[in-house]
């Protein structure tokens, strides 16, 4: 474990190994241990940067701060200027998608590759399905249920598994430690609440991706994920249809979860 000062707070990250630098940045309500695996199997020849926002995992969980994505993401950009990153290859999940690529948008020059599991760029109310759950964890009611029972990680999460099996008691303690304390998931229902919240913000995320054209792509995607499904990978396919695709039928959500150090060749192909 490391620590590095941002505005407003103390992030946590892992830094291992030497070489070309990937960095991997997480959603909710996960943090840096999502990509253990990949950590593990890609430190021996890149130095492999996995930061925890704010709010999240071993990191500061102020009370005063708007935990909002757009925020995240200058914190990002504070973390890459203070670390001194360069040549990135970024992996991107769930929240990490508009966060991270915010700053592959504004410091194109700064990213080698990018790596995209299941994720999103674009305003979500156009997705029916995804406007109802919106409004639903939006509401006075998801706030409740996210702050006193923790909904994020004792229900959405399981749920979003495409095998249940693969998130064991040990693992899933090592998402739900973190938030035992009721004050300490602002941020995740923060983040519930800017699906659509950040509307704006996304939309003028998407409106740049052009930026990213030339950037050479690989998407790593569950195509059992309940939210972001496969029309969403159709949405990115779209947009940059020279990317490399894997698709995973049986895995849900959480990529990093399921498919472990099975995605270590995938990703070192695509890195050589």
């Amino acid at each position: 474990s490391q620590y590095i000062h941002v505005p407003n707070g103390r992030m946590h990250y892992v830094d291992e190994g030497d070489g070309e630098t990937i960095m991997m940045l997480h959603g909710t309500p996960m943090w840096s241990f999502l990509y253990r695996h990949l950590i593990s199997g890609l430190s021996d020849q890149y130095r492999v940067v996995a930061p925890a926002h704010l709010g999240f995992g071993l990191s500061d969980k102020p009370q005063n701060y708007s935990y909002r994505p757009e925020q995240q993401a200058r914190n990002i950009a504070a973390f890459i200027r203070q670390l001194n990153l360069q040549d990135i290859t970024l992996v991107v999940h769930d929240f990490g998608g508009p966060i991270g690529l915010s700053y592959a948008l504004d410091h194109p020059e700064n990213i080698r590759r990018l790596v995209i599991f299941n994720t999103w760029l674009w305003p979500l109310q156009d997705d029916p399905q995804m406007a109802v759950v919106g409004r639903l964890l939006s509401s006075p009611l998801g706030r409740w249920l996210f702050l006193r029972f923790n909904f994020e990680v004792n229900v959405i999460t399981p749920s979003a598994f495409g095998d249940r099996a693969k998130l064991t008691r040990a693992v899933h303690d090592q998402y739900r430690e973190p938030l035992r304390d009721p004050m300490a998931r602002q941020a995740v229902w923060v983040y519930a609440r800017e699906l659509l919240g950040s509307r704006d913000w996304y939309k003028s995320l998407w409106e740049r991706r052009d930026v990213l054209q030339d950037i050479p792509k690989l998407i790593l995607w569950g195509k059992k994920d309940p939210v972001l499904r496969p029309t969403y990978l159709d949405h990115w396919l779209a947009a940059f249809p020279n990317a490399q695709k894997v698709t995973y039928p049986d895995t849900g959500h959480y990529v990093q979860e399921e498919q472990g150090p099975a995605l270590v060749p995938t990703i070192r192909q695509f890195l050589a």
